[in-house]
């Protein structure tokens, strides 16, 4: 399967599953059924990216999603790089294996934001480490979810 367009989503009804993909730790987060909330589920370790891209099909299918959208991490002046094209590969993956149609998000900024909210929550040492990625596909889906509404 090939990665999906946000049109092509957004004319699916129920949750999505959001995913920061990361080569030691991926954060995972789920919207509501109505696409209003996201939430963060945690993160998985798994290692690689066949093995990741499975989990998070595992993950998709238990959450009963019927969409999955993958962070993008794009440079500032909107080039991508060798980082984002292991993200499309993983995308890829992932929509082969779930047969669920995946969309890329710009992540631009995500782990930014993240880190300045566990900065005002004054989360600190191994529970930072534990958090971001969750928060980061946390705030991947909300942007995705609200991209939606806005369309």
């Amino acid at each position: 399967m090939s990665i999906s367009t946000i049109e092509e989503i957004r004319n699916t009804t129920g949750r999505i599953i959001g995913v920061d993909f990361g080569d030691v730790r991926t954060g995972v987060a789920v919207s509501d059924a109505g696409r209003f909330l996201s939430s963060g589920i945690g993160y998985i370790k798994v290692g690689g990216l066949h093995k990741t891209a499975e989990k998070i099909a595992e993950i998709a299918a238990e959450q009963g999603a019927v969409a999955v959208v993958v962070g993008c991490p794009v440079n500032m002046n909107g080039t991508e790089g060798p980082r984002a094209e292991r993200c499309r590969s993983f995308a890829s993956e992932v929509a082969e294996l779930s047969s669920l149609p995946v969309a890329m998000m710009d992540e631009r900024m995500t782990t930014m934001a993240a880190s300045r909210f566990l900065n005002e929550t004054n989360t600190r040492g191994s529970k930072r480490k534990t958090v971001i990625d969750t928060l980061s596909a946390q705030i991947i889906l909300q942007n995705f979810l609200d991209r939606l509404k806005n369309m």
